[in-house]
C-alpha cells in the first residue's frame, strides 16, 4: 500500500484523483489551506495536511513518507493578478518538487495544460514549441514546465508531465457548469459558428491517464497530451450537450476577428480601471472558441497504454444529468446571448 500526496486535492481534478487512489486500495494525503473549501472531498478517507504550495516552509510535513506526488494545485483562470499566477503556478511546482526530492519521493506527476501552446493548430504532438503571447495562466504554466524539464534532468526523483485538454465532467465549476447554463438558457454564442476543432477530456479519462503516469516505467522524464482523442468541433460538442439537456441547439455566432477586437478593448478597459472580475469576453475565450486547438495522443497511447475509457456520448450523458440535478433553477432565458467562459 503506497502513500500518495495530491496537491489541490480539494479541487475538481485533485478530488477525482484522490478517489482513484482510494479505489485502488492506497492511502491518500491531501495538501490544503486552512481556508480551502472541502466540499469536493467530503466523506473521503483522506489525510489532510495544511500548507501552501507557494510557501516552501509548509511542505515538509506534507511530503514526509510519500511514495508518489500528484501536483494538481494551480490557478486555472483566464484573468487575474499576475503575481498570484506566478506564486501558485510557477513557484508552487518549484517548491513541491524540491520538497518531494528532499523527502525521497519516488515519482512526481505534474498536471500542466495544453494551454502552454496557445491556439491555432491541429494534430500537434508534444514536441511542438510552446506558445507565444500567452495569457498569464498559460505563461506561468509554460514557465513551470520549462523549470520542471531542467529539474528532471538532474533529480533522483522521477518526473512525468501531463498536458490535459479541456477537462469537463460532473462537479466541474470552472468551466462546464457555466457552459451548460448558457446552452440551457439560450444565451450561448459561438465564435466562427463553432467550426474550430477542440480537445475535450472527460475527467475519468484524465484520471486514467494520471494513474498510468504514476506507474508506467516509460513515463519517467516524459510529457504527454491527455485528451479524449476526438476530432470534434465546438459545434459538434455543444450540439450533443444541447440534445442531452433537451433544449434547442445554439445558433448565435460572432466572427473571430470581431470577437478578438472586442476582447482586446474589454481587457484594456478592465486593466485601466483595475477591475478584478474577468471581462465577459477575453482573448483567451475567443481564441479557444474560434481557433483550432487539437492535439495528438499517440505518445500517451504508446507509452502509457492510454485509451479513453468513457466515450463521448456517455460523458455527455453523465455531465448533463449532473447539471440538471444540481442546477434546478437556471437563470432566465430572456437575456441576450453571451460569450461563455471557455475552459482553461
Amino acid at each position: 500500500m503506497a502513500l500518495y500526496l495530491i496537491t489541490g486535492v480539494n479541487g475538481f481534478i485533485g478530488s477525482h484523483v484522490a478517489r482513484r487512489v482510494l479505489q485502488e486500495g492506497h492511502k491518500a494525503r491531501g495538501l490544503v489551506r486552512k481556508t480551502s473549501n472541502l466540499d469536493y472531498i467530503k466523506g473521503l478517507d483522506i489525510e489532510l495536511v495544511y500548507g501552501d504550495v507557494s510557501l516552501p516552509g509548509t511542505l515538509e510535513k506534507a511530503v514526509q513518507g510519500v511514495d508518489i506526488v500528484i501536483h494538481a494545485a494551480g490557478i486555472a483562470r483566464d484573468w487575474g493578478n499576475y503575481d498570484d499566477f506566478y506564486k501558485t503556478n510557477f513557484q508552487g511546482i518549484c517548491n513541491v518538487a524540491a520538497a518531494a526530492e528532499k523527502a525521497g519521493v519516488k515519482r512526481l506527476v505534474y498536471i500542466s495544460t495544453t494551454a502552454v501552446h496557445g491556439f491555432g493548430f491541429r494534430y500537434i504532438d508534444e514536441n511542438y514549441p510552446m506558445g507565444k503571447n500567452l495569457n498569464d495562466y498559460g505563461k506561468t504554466k509554460m514557465m513551470a514546465e520549462e523549470w520542471v524539464s531542467g529539474f528532471a534532468r538532474t533529480a533522483k526523483m522521477e518526473v512525468a508531465v501531463l498536458r490535459p485538454g479541456n477537462v469537463y465532467g460532473p462537479d466541474d465549476h470552472t468551466f462546464i457548469d457555466k457552459y451548460l447554463d448558457a446552452v440551457y438558457t439560450g444565451k450561448f454564442c459561438y465564435v466562427n459558428k463553432g467550426r474550430s476543432l477542440t480537445c475535450p477530456v472527460y475527467i475519468d479519462n484524465l484520471v486514467d491517464g494520471a494513474w498510468s503516469a504514476c506507474h508506467a516505467g516509460a513515463a519517467a522524464g516524459e510529457t504527454f497530451f491527455i485528451t479524449d482523442g476526438l476530432e470534434i468541433t465546438w459545434k459538434e460538442f455543444t450540439d450533443k450537450l444541447a440534445e442531452a439537456l433537451r433544449v434547442k441547439k445554439p445558433r448565435f455566432s460572432i466572427p473571430y476577428g470581431f470577437g478578438y477586437a472586442v476582447a482586446v478593448m474589454a481587457e484594456a478597459v478592465y486593466r485601466l480601471l483595475r477591475i478584478k472580475n474577468a471581462p465577459v469576453i477575453t482573448r483567451y475565450r475567443v481564441g479557444n472558441g474560434g481557433l483550432d486547438y487539437h492535439f495528438s495522443i499517440a505518445k500517451a497511447q504508446k507509452l502509457l497504454n492510454y485509451r479513453p475509457r468513457v466515450d463521448l456520448d456517455e460523458a455527455i450523458k453523465r455531465t448533463a444529468a449532473w447539471y440538471l440535478k444540481t442546477f434546478v433553477n437556471p437563470t432566465s432565458a430572456t437575456s441576450a446571448p453571451t460569450i461563455v467562459d471557455f475552459p482553461i
